[in-house]
Formats: structure tokens, sequence, C-alpha cells
């Protein structure tokens, strides 16, 4: 089985002089290929600062973190840019769509920044569109959605590209417990189905039950 995610000693500070931070303490970890794996901690544990090391978007750090084959700290951020549009798709807790853009224009917006274009994506887009259930909302604007109809819509924009691992930081942070439930269905269908490699932050442990496995932070450390 290979490894997508690993992740070899890695540090992590906030501040300077007599006011740093350690966040995170030599941590170790690894995610298989189609796993689905939630790591959990109490809030400051670091989980969602490893979660954000992982997706390059914060490179400041000591140790290693090898991400779908590449050691990510000798990738230059033109190379670094490039893994992450093609292997990964990033969901938030904060929906971050932008709201005079309808849904499939929400959800094709960093392809089309990309360079791709429209016409060569509808297939994708309706195949992605009927997977999440946003079929008949394709043209809704996200004032007019739910919570939880929104978190699909980000959803989908993350698996435009048909990615091989899905971040996702707190996905339900926001949401009401029958749209936890959906939206955590739907994260378990994509694993099952779909095979994408999943990694979640979460302080849900109803939420960490749907995952294949559960890692735990506690003070900057991996405990299990």
């Amino acid at each position: 089985m290979s490894t997508m995610i690993e992740v070899k000693n890695v540090s992590k500070t906030f501040g300077k002089g007599s006011n740093i931070n350690r966040v995170l303490d030599e941590c170790c970890m690894y995610v298989n290929k189609g796993e689905f794996v939630s790591l959990m901690g109490a809030s400051g544990s670091g989980k969602s600062t490893l979660l954000y090391l992982v997706g390059g978007l914060d490179r400041d750090f000591e140790g290693e973190i090898t991400l779908c084959g590449e050691n990510i700290v000798s990738l230059n951020d033109r190379k670094l840019s490039k893994l992450r549009l093609s292997n990964l798709g990033f969901v938030f807790q904060f929906y971050n769509l932008v709201m005079n853009l309808n849904v499939e224009d929400n959800i094709l917006l960093p392809a089309t920044m990309n360079g791709r274009k429209r016409s060569e994506l509808k297939e994708e887009l309706d195949e992605i569109l009927r997977i999440t259930g946003l079929t008949e909302k394709r043209k809704a604007m996200p004032s007019t959605l739910s919570g939880g109809q929104q978190q699909r819509v980000s959803i989908a924009r993350a698996l435009l590209g048909n990615p091989s691992v899905i971040l996702a930081d707190e996905p339900t942070g926001n949401l009401d417990s029958k749209a936890t439930a959906e939206i955590m269905e739907l994260f378990k269908r994509l694993n099952e189905e779909k095979g994408i490699t999943i990694l979640q932050v979460t302080h849900s442990k109803e939420c960490a039950d749907y995952g294949t496995r559960t890692i735990t932070l506690d003070n900057g450390k991996m405990v299990s």
C-alpha cells in the first residue's frame, strides 16, 4: 500500500524571542492511499496547523513532509503549486464561495483561473454536480443555499480535477447535525467509491468515526 502523506519529525513554532510558542513538536504521521484519516485534538493542539503544512499553505517548519511521493520541502513555489493543482483538493470550515457567482461558476473558478476551458470541463462538472447532489442548484446563487449546500459546493470545487487527496479542516464546523451527517456521508462515499484519500481535522468524535482511522494530537505531539 503506497503512502500518500508522510510527516517526519515536523516541528512548528510561532513568535520570536521569549514569546515562542511551539505548536508542533517532532510530529510523525502517515496516511496510506485510500485511507480516510481523522485528525483530532483539543483546540490549540496543532491539528489545523499540521493540515496547512501538509497542503503546502505554510512552508515555515522543521522536518520533512512527503505528499504523493514528493518531498515538499525540496520543491520551489512553481512545482509545489503544480503538485497541489494536480493532486489536492481543499475543504475548509468556511466555504470561501464567491457570493456573486452561481454554483457552477464557483466550482469552475480555480480550474478556469488555471487556464482550463469551460467547454472541456463540462462532462466532469456534470458528474461532480451529480455526485454532490447539486445538479438542480447549478445556477443558484450561494445566498439562496443552506450551509450544508454551500459546503457541498466547496467539496465539488475541491473535486474538480480528480484529486488524489482531499484535506478538510473542520468541514462541518458551521453546520447543524443533519447537514453534518450529510456531508460526512458524502466524504465517506467519495472515499469508498472513488478511492480518494482523505485527511480531515475535526473536534467531533462522531465525525471522526466516519473515517477508517483516527490520529490524536496533544500539545503538539502525536499520542495515537
